[in-house]
């Protein structure tokens, strides 16, 4: 799959960060494809990049609107689907993450057939897949996991994915989720996927490989959260990780979307993730604990990472803010046998 780019990223009336993840992501991992976002006239957050209306995108040279918005549901709704419209007789191709697709709207498909131009389901898994064997496969492959839902998981994979690049090493990020596929232009939606078909479709998305490298899938939800935990476990089981790293928000007042629930405990976490992993992969070993420390002044968001570090013997680092350098180094310390040193491009 390939979106034209470069993009133009919709916020809708969106009214908290966490809504807009998908828009904000692409901006972060591919500013190259971004040209800039749309807000509607109830929006309260922004990119902090330039706003521009449809025709103001296309003039500009944009190609394609990303709907880069995430709601309960994954719904498109009234606003969305008329702005859709909009940007297509505008000129622009579509590209949507969200659970409901824009095929699913007469006026949608009706419009991208009278200009000529193409709608992206990227949710859409793959028609055929096969179910999960959990047989040991060649390679190497590191899973992130979470404490919750949006806590960093897909921002420390494509971080150690850079990281390990810029040291020469093979390794090749697997996306899981909207936001990674729409960075990747590859991957499946994996919270899309048939229950009985979610560990086939990670071993399918990362199979054998024989060059040494490293596979590094991106993690969904969480094995502690009650809405999600069933997409956490079968993604778990079919990535067979030979590494974990454990992604975490500090001070999240409670698991996403799920008020009066509190986040679990870090190492409860770490070892639920661990004892279930062991049945595809025994050897599983815990290389890191990343931290999205963007609610804390930098003084308390070192000290804490220092702290758990400690407590674990793990390096802990915010991906963001400090890199995941220590993270690297101890996978590296762990698996250095069978590294590979060939750099390649994307």
């Amino acid at each position: 799959m390939m979106i034209p780019p470069p993009y133009l990223l919709y916020l809708g009336d969106s009214q908290n960060e966490l809504s807009v993840k998908t828009s904000r992501g692409v901006a972060y991992w591919r500013p190259e494809w971004t040209l800039g976002e749309h807000r509607g006239p109830d929006c309260t957050v922004t990119l902090n990049i330039p706003h521009l209306s449809f025709d103001e995108a296309v003039a500009q040279g944009a190609k394609t609107l990303i709907v880069g918005v995430a709601n309960a549901g994954g719904v498109l709704g009234p606003r969305i689907v008329a702005d859709v419209v909009k940007a297509l007789e505008a000129g622009l191709h579509v590209a949507s993450g969200l659970h409901e697709r824009l095929t699913e709207h007469p006026e949608i498909v009706a419009a991208a057939a009278r200009k000529g131009l193409s709608l992206f389901d990227v949710r859409e898994p793959p028609k055929k897949m096969a179910v999960g064997n959990g047989r040991p496969r060649a390679g190497h492959r590191l899973l992130t996991v979470g404490t919750d839902c949006s806590v960093g998981k897909m921002y420390t994979t494509l971080a150690i994915e850079r990281e390990m690049r810029g040291r020469g090493l093979l390794a090749d990020f697997r996306a899981t989720g909207q936001t990674g596929i729409f960075i990747a232009q590859s991957g499946v939606p994996i919270d899309a996927v048939i229950a009985d078909f979610i560990s086939g479709g990670i071993e399918e998305i990362s199979p054998a490989r024989h060059d040494g490298g490293w596979d590094l899938i991106e993690g969904q939800g969480s094995l502690f959260h009650p809405s999600y935990a069933g997409v956490s476990l079968g993604l778990l089981h079919g990535a067979q990780p030979d590494a974990i790293v454990l992604c975490h928000e500090p001070g999240r007042p409670h698991m996403r979307g799920v008020p009066g629930r509190d986040l679990p405990d870090l190492k409860a976490c770490l070892e639920a993730n661990l004892t279930a992993a062991v049945l595809t992969n025994p050897g599983v070993t815990p290389v890191g604990i990343a931290f999205n420390t963007s609610g804390l002044a930098p003084d308390e968001a070192r000290r804490l990472c220092d702290e758990t570090a400690a407590r674990f013997n793990l390096p802990c680092q915010d991906p963001v803010s400090m890199g995941v350098d220590q993270i690297v180094d101890r996978l590296v310390e762990c698996f250095a046998p069978s590294q590979s040193v060939q750099n390649i491009g994307r």
